[in-house]
């Protein structure tokens, strides 16, 4: 057998046989019900300002924002987010749609969904760790949803503003 063949079936059988491979093939509906309520109520509780959303979150959790600095762990989210929830209004996000798959044992969940939000249609995808008791998000990445035929002036536009030199505060 051809050598790169070879590598190239043995990476092959490795990917098929992860996490990802022995994702249910057809999600179970009710468990999906259930994911689906939980990260609809959290985007519901960030819309309403409610301690909850944080308690969502694990611990070591990691939230991912729309800027390339918002890499946060969830305390150091929540005092980025304090100013919003100390005037009471935050962030709205609503699934236009959203895809949902786990591991056999339901143990983790991970998901990509499309979001009605105040900047446009944004994308996200997270990571839920099923507790037994209920589910924390253990990483969210959200991201702008920018068409293609966008990319080049975005890129520009980036570009450009990087380039300036930083402002002092």
């Amino acid at each position: 057998m051809n050598p790169s063949l070879a590598l190239a079936t043995l990476a092959a059988a490795a990917l098929l046989s992860g996490p990802v491979a022995q994702a249910q093939a057809v999600p179970d509906a009710a468990f999906v019900r259930e994911v689906n309520a939980f990260v609809d109520g959290w985007h519901d509780d960030a819309a309403h300002t409610r301690p909850a959303y944080f308690d969502k979150i694990a611990p070591q959790g990691v939230y991912i924002g729309t800027d390339k600095t918002e890499i946060w762990t969830r305390d150091q989210f929540k005092a980025w987010a304090r100013p919003f929830w100390e005037r009471g209004k935050a962030w709205s996000f609503t699934a236009q749609k959203r895809n949902v798959y786990h591991s056999p044992d339901r143990s983790y969940v991970w998901f990509d969904e499309q979001l009605t939000t105040q900047m446009g249609t944004c994308q996200a995808s997270g990571v839920l760790r099923n507790t037994g008791k209920g589910f924390l998000v253990e990483h969210y990445q959200l991201s702008l949803a920018v068409p293609n035929a966008l990319n080049a002036g975005f890129a520009k536009a980036i570009a450009k503003y990087e380039a300036k030199p930083a402002t002092k505060k």
